[in-house]
C-alpha cells in the first residue's frame, strides 16, 4: 500500500482547500487497497476541517503545536507570515520525510519549504508538485525550479494551456508535466448541498447574477460592479451577488456605496455551500485577471448554469471552448462585458442551451472518478 502525504498549507478560504480533499478522498475511495493519504497540517489550517477528514478517511498529521486564525488577508500579512513559517517548519518537515518515508508528497499553495528541502537533501520520497493557478514566473520561483528539477518526479498542470506554458519556460523536462484535471465535481455531494433546506433560495433576487471568488485585485470584481452601475444607467433591472472574503472588500463596499448600487449589488461574505447560490442564478460571471480555469466555473457548468468569462489566460478559453461552451469577453475590458452581456441576454434560449450541454460535458473531465484514474497511473 501506498503512503500518500499532501503539503497543502493555506492562509484563506481558496478552491484548492477542496481539490485537495477531493484528490485524497479520491485515493481513499476508489484505490482503498492501494493508497494511504495524509493531509499534513502546518498552522492549524485543518484543524476546523476534522470532520471532512473523518468523513473521506483521511489521515491527518499535525506538524507541531502552531495554530493561527486563519484567514490572513492582505500581501504583507501573508508574506510575513510565509517567512515565518519557512523558519519554523522546514525542519520539522525534513524530519517527518525522513522517518516516516511516504511514497509520495503531493505539494500544493506553499511550495518553498518542501522544494528548499529537496534542494539541499535526498529523500526515498518522490515529490510532484501540483499547480494549482497560472504561476508567476519571478526570477525566485524560476530558480528554485530550475535547481530542483532534475530531483522533482512530475508536475501537474490544471489545463492544457498551463501545460504549454511550463513547457515553454524550459525549467522542467517536458516528460515530467502533465494535465492532472482538478477534482472539483463529486457528484452525490453537490446534490446534496443543491438542496440545503438551511438555505432559503426563495428570499434570493429574482434575475440575479453570481460571481464567487476572493475578493483581491485577481479577481477583479470592481469591473462587475462598473458592469452593473452601466446596466442601471440602462434602465435594465439585474442583480448581482458575490460571495467571498479578502482584502479588497472594504474598497469594495466604499464603490458600491459611492455609485449607489446597495440596492443591486451585494457583497454576501464567505459561504461554505456555494451550490444553492449557483442553482438559482441566472448567469455565473467570472471577470479574473488570470484563472485556471476556476472551480466555480466547472461546477456551475455542472450544474447547468451558462458561465460569462475573461478570456484571461489560462483556463477560461480552453473550458469555454472559445465561446462554444459560453461567453468570452476581452480581459479587463468593460465595452467588451457589456457587449457579451447584452449578447447573453439576447440570445434564445436554446442558443444558451447549446452552450450549457457542451459545457456540462466538458465538466465531467474534472470529477473526482476521472481525477482518481489519473492519478492512480502517475503513482503506480
Amino acid at each position: 500500500m501506498k503512503k500518500i502525504f499532501y503539503w497543502s498549507p493555506f492562509l484563506s478560504n481558496v478552491a484548492t482547500i477542496g481539490n485537495v480533499l477531493n484528490s485524497a478522498y479520491s485515493l481513499n475511495k476508489y484505490g482503498k487497497n492501494s493508497f494511504k493519504t495524509y493531509i499534513l497540517d502546518v498552522l492549524g489550517e485543518w484543524s476546523n476541517r476534522k470532520k471532512d477528514l473523518l468523513e473521506k478517511n483521511i489521515n491527518y498529521i499535525k506538524l507541531g503545536k502552531l495554530s493561527i486564525n486563519l484567514p490572513i488577508s492582505g500581501f504583507i500579512k501573508s508574506r510575513i507570515l510565509s517567512m515565518f513559517l519557512f523558519v519554523l517548519k522546514i525542519f520539522p518537515l525534513y524530519f517527518l520525510l525522513k522517518r516516516e518515508k511516504p511514497d509520495y508528497l503531493i505539494i500544493h499553495l506553499l511550495t518553498s519549504i518542501p522544494l528548499v528541502l529537496l534542494l539541499f537533501f535526498n529523500f526515498e520520497t518522490r515529490f510532484i508538485l501540483r499547480i494549482s493557478g497560472l504561476p508567476q514566473l519571478n526570477f525566485l520561483r524560476k530558480f528554485l525550479w530550475k535547481t530542483i528539477s532534475k530531483k522533482i518526479s512530475l508536475v501537474t498542470c490544471p489545463s492544457f494551456e498551463t501545460m504549454d506554458y511550463i513547457k515553454k519556460s524550459k525549467i522542467f523536462d517536458e516528460n515530467k508535466i502533465i494535465v492532472l484535471h482538478d477534482p472539483i465535481i463529486n457528484n452525490s455531494l453537490i446534490f446534496k448541498k443543491k438542496n440545503d433546506p438551511n438555505i432559503n433560495s426563495k428570499s434570493f433576487k429574482k434575475d440575479y447574477f453570481l460571481s464567487i471568488g476572493r475578493l483581491t485585485k485577481q479577481k477583479n470584481h470592481k469591473l462587475l460592479i462598473d458592469l452593473f452601475l452601466h446596466l442601471k444607467k440602462s434602465g435594465k433591472d439585474f442583480f448581482l451577488y458575490i460571495l467571498g472574503e479578502g482584502e479588497e472588500e472594504q474598497f469594495l463596499r466604499k464603490k458600491i456605496l459611492k455609485l449607489n448600487l446597495q440596492d443591486r449589488v451585494f457583497l454576501l461574505g464567505f459561504k461554505k455551500n456555494i451550490y444553492p447560490y449557483i442553482h438559482s442564478s441566472r448567469a455565473i460571471i467570472s471577470p479574473s485577471l488570470w484563472e485556471d480555469p476556476g472551480a466555480v466555473m466547472v461546477e456551475a457548468a455542472f450544474c447547468n448554469r451558462i458561465v460569462l468569462s475573461s478570456n484571461c489566460k489560462n483556463g477560461p478559453k480552453e473550458f469555454l471552448m472559445n465561446n462554444k461552451a459560453g461567453y468570452l469577453f476581452e480581459n479587463n475590458d468593460l465595452d467588451s462585458l457589456v457587449k457579451v452581456f447584452n449578447q447573453l441576454i439576447m440570445d434564445s434560449p436554446e442558443q444558451i442551451y447549446k452552450k450549457k450541454v457542451l459545457a456540462k460535458i466538458n465538466s465531467k473531465k474534472y470529477t473526482i472518478f476521472n481525477h482518481y484514474l489519473t492519478l492512480r497511473n502517475l503513482l503506480v
